[in-house]
This record gives structure tokens, C-alpha cells and sequence, in this order.
């Protein structure tokens, strides 16, 4: 016998996170992020903030919260809560018409007889509910009549149990006499369950019990009594939102009507006690809200109750989007509700953006500092710095043909790496790394190498060398409000983080320190000067700062200084010998002459300098040229997008012959600024 083959079936896979599912991208974030803490937010805000916006090919909090207010609307505005009563006028429509067809039919009929019969009919309460109680002892001749009319009580039925037990209304379609009995026995023994439950009696085995018994009515198989009274309040509750948003004269007719239900009071006196049950186990489920409902779409008993509930859903969403609240997280997000709500497509964003922040959490790229709060890690730092370095790569490659920094030092000492060699490369050859590459590259064509081996460009590898002589370099940076001001603020701390990244990364023997100076002067690590907030810093203290740098240029006597200084205003301030600072505006001579005085100090101290000037003002121009000139420096005026490719270029060429900068640099210099001295 040949063995039984057995059938496989495929479906989604619901076991957590798509294990085939390609990890989160943290690099588009991460810049990001690093925008807005540059701006001056919180790395925990900034990364709410992109959180709430997403990324170029990713939905975010906003536009999945827009979806779920568009959800909520759409309810509301298609449907209305009177399709019950409109099903109850249309039956009760229908036996009417039957009854007075059979009745003048009916030739046997007693005239008498059938003229009461028609008085009775034609003088019916315009009340539903009224009509259908006066019509509880009328002796129907017409059996379609009389079944319509039964079927008002049936339907009255299953529709207030599907209030409470969702898709009743379906399953007691044509409900037996035993079916019926079944349902209140049911009743019976829920209400026993929780009353027992909320006397604090141990109902563990009462409840198995119990789901042995009436489990077929649960399909959502709960596990415990605290499961089950959750999906049964919640429904509840949605049943009485549902009374509550109806108008007093629906509600009154409903509540007349309910008491026909199955022919019989006993259903509603035991849906009364299970409300009341369920209100007194879970009071925190919202029992007094209401809605506006103003579509044409007529709901049921039990589809609007669905609605109440889903509208609840959406309710819930809002709030774990808005991420408004303490301690929110992404974690906080039911992707089963929202995938129920607004679809699978909406779930996956949800939890995309949900392994983005938890990444972004392990990653450590973010650290709690010693207050509590998020901070950008010196990770994070780098990874954000090589951004901003290859940002600045690109716009010197653009303008001048220069591919990489890496080309910075090129004609120095040998690093110890390699890399694979593109045009224009001037660097050695690393042999061995070559030659091993057009051996591997034969073998993997399929060619024996005994037979030969053949170079291909492809198969090339430099050497990467670097320049061995250090430099110390103050980078000051104007910190004034007038910087944050005219939206010099952000380009600033770029232009400082992608400096900091490349001596850190390519020029490690360098020295840099970063000054900032606005109303006094002061040295930053870069984590510090990133994360810095724009103040009403009245003043503009140079002196302080060349004080700082010249002290930097000192404690490193054998490196070569370079001095660079981003400003958008002339000095206004300086410090006095008591050590406190003195400002005036219009700058007092004595401010430009104490800055002068330090920066020829810089100029006797060898320092390459200098100047990016921010701004049009003609006094500004005026005063930097001047200075320059004095020192033998030089003047750049970039665009604000091109500071940080200004800056790397003159501390690039400050480590270099003049004359190589100058080839290097000059013409883009001359599009973009002007050169003094």
C-alpha cells in the first residue's frame, strides 16, 4: 500500500511579526530625527514627530488617524437606527393587506362579522407598538397574514438577542419552539454564573460548567468568567449607547415592542437582569453615551449595536494614534481592531511603525540621560554625521567633479585600507588584493586560471592613504538669536556635526573644538551644540570666543591651527577683564578692538582663518573683509544649503597647500561667495 498522502492548506500568517519581512530602514528616520532635535526638539518628540508623519514610502500615526475619523464619519452620516421599526411597520404593513384580502374573499364570512373585522383594521393606532399589542387576540383569517404578523414577535426576538450575542439574529432564523426554550435556559444559567461571580464565589468550575453546556452560543470561546463578561459588556454597553442615541418617541416604541418579543415577557426579564448584571461587573464600559446618526441606511437592533461598537473601536484607535497620552507607545495599538476597522493594509503601517520605534529604541541609536529623558546616543550622532557628511559630498562632487572626502589626504601615508578603484584615482595599488580579485573573478566566469589569468578594470583595488600632519581646529559658531531667527539655527548644528564626523572618522589625529558664542562664549561637545535651543541671547561675542579658540591652538603647539568662524553679525559684545560680559549696539570700539586684538593673537599662533558670513548686511560684509584681510584669511558668503560644504572645503584645503585648495575649491567658491586676501 502506498502511504496516505496528506493535504496541506496554506493561509496568513498570524504568528506575530513576518519573519520573511525585511528589517526597518532606521536611516531615513534617524536624519529625520536629527532634524528636528537640531530645531530644537526632544529626540522623544522628534521621534513622535516622524512617527506621526511617516516616511517618503511609509504611512504614518497622522494618515492612519485621518482614516479612522473618516471611518467614524462615514457610520454616522450613511446610517440611522430605525431599521427595526421599519421592519416591524413592514410586516405589520403586509398582514394587514392579507387580512383584508382573505376578509373580502371570503364569501361565508358574516357581513357583520366582517365589517367589525374591518373597523378593527382600518381603526389602528399610527403608534407600531400600539398596533401590534392590539393585534395580540385578533383571530386572523389569513394565514399569510397571521404568519407576518408572527413573524413581527420572532423577529422582535432575534433581533434583541442579537443585541446582546452577536449574530443571533441569523442563527434563530426560524427558531423551533425548543430553540427558544434553549435560549432562556441559557439565560437562566448566565445570570446564575454572574451573579455568583460578583458574590466573589470561586466560579472557575461553574463556568466550565456552563461553556459545556451553552458554549455553542459563543463563538468567541472565551477561557474564563472575565473574558466573557468583557465581551459581553462591551456589547451591552453598545446596546444601551445604541437606546441612548435614539429619539424618546423610537426608544418608547421600541421598548412597548420589546415586550412582544417571541411572544412571551420572560426574554426581556431575563435580558433586563443580564443587563443589569453586566452593568454592575463592569461599570468603567461607557453605558451613558449616545451618537448622531443621520443616514438614510436603516439599522437593526443587532447591526447597530455592531455599529455602536465598531464606532467604540474607532474611539479607542484615535486615542492610541493621537499617542497624545503618557508613556504611550506604539505598543499601545490594537492591530486587530484597526485591521477590523480600516483594513489588513492599515495594520501592516501600524506595525511597521510600531518595529521602527522599538528599533529605534534597541538600536541605540536612543539613551535615557541621567534626567530621564531621551537622548540621541553618540550612535546616533555618528550615524546621523555620516548623513550630513555624504550631504556634503554630494554638493562639492556637484560643483567641482570630486567624487568622495575619502580623496581628503591622498597624497600621505598608507591607512592600511583599500577600496575598489574609480576614475581618477590616483592612490597605489594594492597588488595582492587585485590579483586575488582576477583569480577569483576567472573562476567564477568558469575559466581554469592555469590556463591565464587576465586583469580586468573590475578587479582593481587602491590603496587609501591619508595626510599624517595634525591640525587644531575651532570651529566657532554664532549662537545669537539672530541665527535662529533668519533660519540659520539648523543648517548651523548641521554644518558642525558633519565637520565633527569627518575629523572624527578621517582625521582622527585632529583636534577640534566647538565654540559657540552668543552673548558670551563657550565650548560644546557636539552631542550638546545638536541638541541646543534657540534663545533671546542678546549679543555677539567674538573677543570670548577667539579667546577660547586661541587657548585650543595652545594646548596643541605642534599642529597646525585652523581657525573657522560662522556668523551673521558683527561683535556687540566682549568680556571684560572682571569677567563680566559687556554688550552695546551699535558695537563700542572697544568690542572690535578687543576681537581684533585676539585674532591677530590667532594670526601670531599661525592660524589659517576663515570667515562665513551669513546675511546681506552691507556692515557685516564690510567689517568681515576687513578682519580678513588683517589676518591674510578669507571670506566665504555661501548659501545657507551650502555652509556645511564651505566649511568642510576650507578645513579640507586649511590641511593642504594653499594653491591645491584653491584649484580644488576656487570655482565653486566663485559661483557661490567671493575670496578676500
Amino acid at each position: 500500500m502506498y502511504p496516505r498522502r496528506r493535504s496541506t492548506r496554506y493561509g496568513r500568517y498570524d504568528g506575530g511579526p513576518d519573519p520573511l519581512a525585511p528589517p526597518v530602514d532606521l536611516a531615513e528616520a534617524l536624519d529625520a530625527i536629527g532634524e528636528d532635535v537640531m530645531a530644537g526638539y526632544s529626540p522623544e518628540r522628534a521621534m513622535r514627530e516622524f512617527l506621526r508623519r511617516g516616511g517618503r514610502d511609509q504611512r504614518g500615526l497622522d494618515d492612519l488617524a485621518r482614516r479612522v475619523a473618516e471611518r467614524r464619519r462615514e457610520l454616522l452620516s450613511r446610517n440611522n437606527l430605525d431599521g427595526t421599526l421599519q421592519e416591524v411597520r413592514e410586516l405589520l404593513d403586509r398582514a394587514v393587506l392579507e387580512e383584508r384580502k382573505q376578509l373580502a374573499r371570503d364569501v361565508t364570512m358574516d357581513d357583520g362579522d366582517r365589517a367589525f373585522r374591518e373597523l378593527q383594521l382600518e381603526n389602528l393606532p399610527p403608534n407600531i407598538a400600539a398596533a401590534v399589542s392590539e393585534l395580540s387576540s385578533y383571530d386572523w383569517q389569513s394565514s399569510e397574514a397571521r404568519e407576518a404578523y408572527e413573524q413581527i414577535k420572532d423577529l422582535l426576538g432575534r433581533e434583541l438577542l442579537d443585541q446582546r450575542f452577536a449574530g443571533m439574529k441569523q442563527a434563530l432564523e426560524g427558531a423551533t419552539d425548543e430553540d427558544r426554550a434553549a435560549i432562556n435556559e441559557m439565560l437562566t444559567d448566565l445570570n446564575e454564573l454572574l451573579e455568583a461571580h460578583g458574590s466573589g464565589e470561586d466560579t472557575t468550575q461553574q463556568f466550565a460548567d456552563f461553556m459545556a453546556k451553552h458554549g455553542e452560543f459563543f463563538p468567541e470561546n472565551p477561557r474564563s468568567v472575565e473574558e466573557l463578561l468583557d465581551a459581553l459588556a462591551a456589547r451591552a454597553a453598545a446596546a444601551q449607547r445604541m437606546l441612548n442615541s435614539m429619539t424618546p418617541e423610537q426608544r418608547a416604541e421600541l421598548m412597548a415592542l420589546s415586550e412582544q418579543a417571541f411572544g412571551s415577557p420572560e426574554l426581556m426579564r431575563s435580558l433586563a437582569q443580564l443587563d443589569a448584571n453586566l452593568q454592575a461587573l463592569r461599570p468603567g464600559e461607557d453605558w451613558g453615551g449616545s451618537e448622531r446618526f443621520d443616514g438614510e441606511q436603516g439599522l437593526g437592533l443587532g447591526d447597530g449595536t455592531g455599529v455602536l461598537q465598531d464606532l467604540a473601536d474607532l474611539d479607542d484607535l484615535a486615542e492610541q494614534l493621537s499617542q497624545e497620552y503618557g508613556g504611550a507607545r506604539m505598543d499601545d495599538v490594537d492591530l486587530d481592531k484597526l485591521a477590523r476597522q480600516l483594513g489588513d493594509e492599515a495594520a501592516v503601517d501600524a506595525r511597521t511603525l510600531k518595529e521602527l520605534e522599538q528599533a529605534l529604541r534597541d538600536s541605540g541609536y536612543l539613551r535615557r540621560g541621567s534626567d530621564g529623558q531621551l537622548k540621541l546616543s553618540p550612535k546616533a550622532m555618528r550615524q546621523l554625521g555620516r548623513a550630513l557628511l555624504r550631504d556634503v559630498a554630494t554638493k562639492m562632487s556637484g560643483r567641482q567633479g570630486q567624487r568622495d572626502l575619502r580623496q581628503a589626504g591622498a597624497a600621505g601615508e598608507r591607512s592600511g585600507a583599500t577600496r575598489e578603484w574609480e576614475y581618477g584615482d590616483t592612490e597605489p595599488w594594492d597588488v595582492t588584493r587585485t590579483v586575488t580579485n582576477a583569480v577569483l573573478r576567472t573562476v567564477e566566469e568558469g575559466n581554469d586560471p592555469r590556463a591565464g589569468v587576465r586583469l580586468d578594470i573590475r578587479d582593481v583595488e587602491v590603496t587609501e592613504t591619508e595626510a599624517r600632519t595634525q591640525a587644531a581646529v575651532a570651529l566657532l559658531v554664532d549662537t545669537s538669536f539672530s541665527m535662529a531667527m533668519d533660519g540659520r539655527w539648523v543648517p548651523m548644528k548641521r554644518t558642525a556635526l558633519a565637520l565633527h564626523q569627518l575629523i572624527r572618522s578621517r582625521f582622527r589625529g585632529d583636534h577640534l573644538e566647538l565654540i559657540g558664542f552668543g552673548r558670551h562664549a563657550r565650548t560644546m561637545e557636539i552631542e550638546e551644540l545638536t541638541a541646543l535651543d534657540a534663545m533671546w541671547d542678546k549679543g555677539t561675542n567674538l573677543h570670548h570666543a577667539l579667546l577660547l579658540a586661541n587657548r585650543h591652538f595652545r594646548k596643541h603647539p605642534h599642529a597646525q591651527p585652523v581657525l573657522l568662524i560662522v556668523t551673521d553679525g558683527e561683535p556687540t559684545s566682549h568680556l571684560e577683564r572682571s569677567g563680566e560680559v559687556y554688550f552695546d549696539y551699535p558695537p563700542h570700539p572697544l568690542t572690535i578692538a578687543y576681537s581684533v586684538r585676539e585674532l591677530d593673537n590667532a594670526a601670531r599662533l599661525g592660524a589659517q582663518t576663515t570667515f562665513f558670513r551669513l546675511g546681506e548686511d552691507p556692515g557685516l560684509a564690510r567689517f568681515i573683509e576687513s578682519m580678513a584681510r588683517r589676518v591674510d584669511g578669507r571670506v566665504v558668503a555661501p548659501e545657507l544649503d551650502d555652509l556645511g560644504a564651505a566649511v568642510v572645503g576650507s578645513y579640507l584645503g586649511s590641511r593642504g597647500p594653499s594653491a591645491s585648495f584653491r584649484d580644488q575649491f576656487g570655482d565653486w567658491y566663485g559661483g557661490r561667495g567671493f575670496w578676500v586676501g
